[in-house]
């Protein structure tokens, strides 16, 4: 049984994906991992063994159950008209990308800042950062909005298609909630530094690949807007490691080359100061208008994947 999509379904999961958005008005499989993760971390939690070990199993089970939930609605699909399962895997797919969302998100910072509402800025970028954000100047929360941006292309479109492509709509799914486990329980906190270790330590295994393959299209992205996607390239391997995370340094030092800006630095987490090397140092300081262009940036890269993406699926199909 062949569960991989036709490569039509991943181009119209990507224009619903800007078309739509996240809609409050649809229920979201991400808003149900979620609950799912709140309900039984607590009980995972009463199991009478140590963090780490209940921690893991707690983790095991809600991605094999997403797995298994989604490939059987794939094979009820998969016995019905041809139309009613490429819906499903539009939808599905649809559902695991995030490239409107990231967009709306970001210039929900940048429209309040540029006209000097810095608080507001300030407030909707808490919304979509982990760090904590009330210290940070002008610059910082540009830095900080750009760095989300980077980082979620991969979280939020790179990797989800990557899955997509290999197993399917099950295993992009399953994605999205080893990304949204890791979200809510992968934290270096005293409350979650045993819990939470195995979810994260799933995360990275699961965007290490595609967060490396995030620099190869953030170099041809920047190669078709500004040139210098050869130079953006190199930046994103020479200073890629240059982050606490094994993949998250790649896709920021990609933005950091093509904007010409340092990014990273220290900053609190949780009211805790981590320090992180910085990613580009050398480069200019960001700028307001930087976020716009990281947004072109995150949407040609999230395009002209989905075109590698459809290649390989017609390709695939094909022989």
């Amino acid at each position: 049984m062949d569960i991989i999509p036709q490569w039509h379904v991943f181009a119209a999961a990507f224009f619903l994906d800007l078309i739509l958005g996240d809609p409050a008005f649809l229920p979201h499989p991400v808003r149900i991992m979620g609950s799912a993760i709140s309900f039984f971390e607590k009980k995972f939690r009463k199991l009478p063994i140590k963090l780490r070990f209940s921690g893991g199993l707690f983790a095991l089970f809600l991605i094999l159950c997403t797995w298994g939930l989604t490939f059987l609605i794939i094979t009820i699909a998969l016995s019905s008209a041809p139309v009613v399962k490429t819906v499903i895997e539009t939808v599905l797919i649809y559902y695991c990308l995030s490239a409107r969302s990231l967009y709306t998100a970001a210039k929900k910072v940048a429209i309040p800042l540029a006209c000097g509402k810095t608080e507001i800025a300030r407030s909707n970028l808490a919304m979509i950062v982990g760090r904590d954000v009330n210290s940070l100047s002008k610059s910082g929360i540009v830095r900080a909005a750009i760095e989300t941006v980077a980082e979620n292309l991969v979280d939020g479109f790179i990797s989800p298609l990557f899955y997509a492509a290999i197993g399917g709509a099950p295993l992009a799914i399953t994605y999205k909630m080893v990304n949204t486990l890791d979200s809510m329980v992968g934290y270096k906190n005293p409350k979650y530094i045993n819990f939470g270790k195995t979810a994260a330590k799933i995360d990275d295994a699961a965007n290490f690949i595609p967060a490396r393959l995030s620099a190869v299209v953030i170099s041809l992205a920047a190669k078709l807007i500004s040139g210098n996607g050869l130079f953006v390239f190199k930046t994103a391997i020479s200073q890629g490691k240059n982050h606490s995370s094994p993949n998250a340094g790649f896709p920021e030092a990609a933005f950091a080359g093509a904007l010409k800006i340092w990014l990273g630095g220290p900053g609190y987490y949780h009211k805790t100061l981590v320090i992180k090397p910085y990613i580009g140092k050398n480069f200019n300081n960001a700028a307001i208008k930087d976020i716009d262009k990281a947004c072109q940036l995150m949407l040609f890269s999230s395009a002209i994947w989905v075109v590698i993406i459809c290649c390989f699926i017609f390709l695939k199909h094909l022989l």
